[in-house]
């Protein structure tokens, strides 16, 4: 079942939808410019640049990182943010006997990697503070959430106003889960069968480094 064309498409249809949760609950927010876009890159930039153009919302990057399995990288057993915070997965790391220095070089590793893309990408840009901002994070998708899990943990400690979740597709076992972490969790589909956040695009080709600049560059 296909229903983006693209992540571009897919910002759109999320657009339609915080459109109408803005002008119910965060209207006056919107109108004192106290709403703030954050994408996780790489692919949640592109419906993120869609979202922050529709409302003409400032645009930053967050970058939590995946710690993935020694046997399969895209299989991931943890994240880790910018402020070195983990979050594992903890019955994977039993079930698959992960020794613990394996984590922490991951850990060091992703570190490295957090902080050349955050230059990278924004080094062009000042940061913005997040205190009693409404915070829309947003990613092209859901598939175990532990990485979007360790951006909201990184994002509560910086005392945001309200935190705004949008993704356009999830698994539908992960929403209720979701909703306790967020004051509002918008998606466009949550489909039942499952098996990878591209299998709902028609096309999902990897975002480069370089389009993630000029997106940043061309929003606010």
């Amino acid at each position: 079942m296909k229903i983006f064309k693209d992540r571009f498409h897919a910002g759109k249809l999320l657009s339609e939808k915080l459109r109408y949760l803005i002008s119910e609950k965060y209207l006056e927010d919107y109108k004192n410019d106290n709403i703030v876009v954050l994408a996780i890159p790489r692919g949640g930039v592109e419906v993120g640049y869609i979202i922050a153009r529709e409302f003409d919302l400032p645009l930053r990057v967050i970058i939590p990182r995946k710690i993935g399995a020694p046997f399969n990288e895209e299989f991931a057993i943890g994240a880790v943010t910018e402020d070195g915070e983990v979050l594992l997965n903890t019955e994977a790391l039993l079930v698959y006997n992960i020794p613990k220095e394996y984590i922490l070089r991951k850990v060091e590793e992703e570190l490295k990697e957090i902080k050349r893309r955050k230059d990278l990408y924004q080094g062009f840009k000042e940061d913005i503070s997040l205190k009693d901002k409404v915070v829309i994070l947003v990613d092209d998708g859901i598939a175990t959430g532990l990485t979007v899990k360790a951006a909201l943990n990184f994002i509560k400690k910086q005392n945001p106003k309200a935190i705004v979740l949008a993704v356009p597709v999830l698994p539908a076992d992960r929403v209720e889960d979701l909703k306790k972490l967020v004051d509002d969790l918008i998606y466009v589909e949550a489909p039942i069968d499952f098996w990878a956040v591209g299998q709902f695009y028609e096309n999902f080709p990897q975002t480069d480094h370089e389009t993630v600049v000029r997106l940043l560059k061309d929003t606010r």
